[in-house]
């Protein structure tokens, strides 16, 4: 496979997540709407998170097993084992307090009843819906980029094995990630809840999202590096495992625990079932 055409489909690949952002467009929903959506998004971030922690170990065991064969040093070994542990931790709590400082800047909303709703001004109460809005908004993108760091590795993955000749694998893979991308859509807009973001913000998390596989289709056709790959997987799974836990904090104030967990269980098979054309296109 040329580098043209290789670069076209990684592309196609990695904005195909685009089918699934106009929902966040969609009118007033109810309640139960947004917990079967948000819980939605929350299985295909967990399938995501399993599938990027799996490869993270796959890295490391393999130099293992090298080093155990003495065909590598335990020195590569350490040194793979630091760098996963270096990406998990800045993607959980290198997010978190980011998170944490940006939201002490928001406004905090009045305890209702209280002194603080009985004086607050029409412009304060206009403010804090401002940041109210911001937050959430805010809380997507950081979807958008753990999402966007696993679509790199996965990019990787394309680039490396269109260079190699491995034409049909690399079609597959394309296929199958284009399918899982596009279900990444609902995953960044999900949780959103009742806020209705712009166009403007739709097309830039679908760049923040999808443009990885793209990037990372053309790093992966000109050279591989298992470092660099494990980097990328290391820091989105700490970010997805962080983002997962502010969703599920965030959807329980709606109730509907049970429906949220179907279809918590049905975005996992929907992941799950996007990820076995690509084993099966490798096979």
């Amino acid at each position: 496979m040329s580098f043209a055409e290789t670069v076209l489909l990684g592309a196609i690949a990695g904005f195909t997540i685009y089918l699934g952002l106009p929902v966040g467009r969609l009118g007033r929903v109810s309640d139960r709407a947004r917990v079967a959506l948000a819980m939605f998004s929350v299985g295909i971030l967990a399938f995501i998170f399993v599938d990027v922690t799996g490869h993270s170990q796959a890295i490391v065991e393999t130099a293992l097993n090298s080093y155990k064969h003495n065909d590598s040093s335990l020195g590569h070994v350490v040194g793979l084992f630091a760098l996963l542990a270096v990406g998990f931790t800045a993607g959980t709590a290198g997010i978190s307090g980011i998170e944490q400082y940006l939201r002490r800047r928001a406004v905090r909303p009045p305890i209702a009843g209280g002194d603080a709703a009985a004086t607050l001004t029409a412009d304060e109460l206009t403010k804090y819906e401002f940041d109210a809005r911001r937050v959430a908004l805010r809380s997507g993108m950081t979807i958008a980029f753990a999402i966007g760091l696993h679509n790199f590795a996965e990019g990787l993955a394309i680039g490396v094995s269109a260079k190699s000749g491995a034409i049909g694998l690399a079609t597959v893979l394309i296929i199958g990630f284009g399918l899982h991308n596009a279900t990444e859509g609902f995953g960044i807009v999900g949780p959103l809840g009742g806020v209705r973001p712009s166009w403007r913000w739709l097309l830039a998390a679908g760049l923040v999202g999808g443009g990885p596989t793209f990037v990372g289709t053309l790093v992966g056709y000109q050279v591989h590096s298992d470092p660099l790959e494990l980097c990328f997987y290391a820091l989105a799974g700490g970010a997805i495992l962080y983002v997962v836990g502010e969703i599920w904090t965030a959807v329980r104030r709606y109730g509907y625990r049970t429906l949220g967990l179907y279809f918590l269980a049905f975005g996992f098979l929907i992941g799950v079932a996007t990820d076995l054309i690509v084993t099966y296109g490798g096979a």
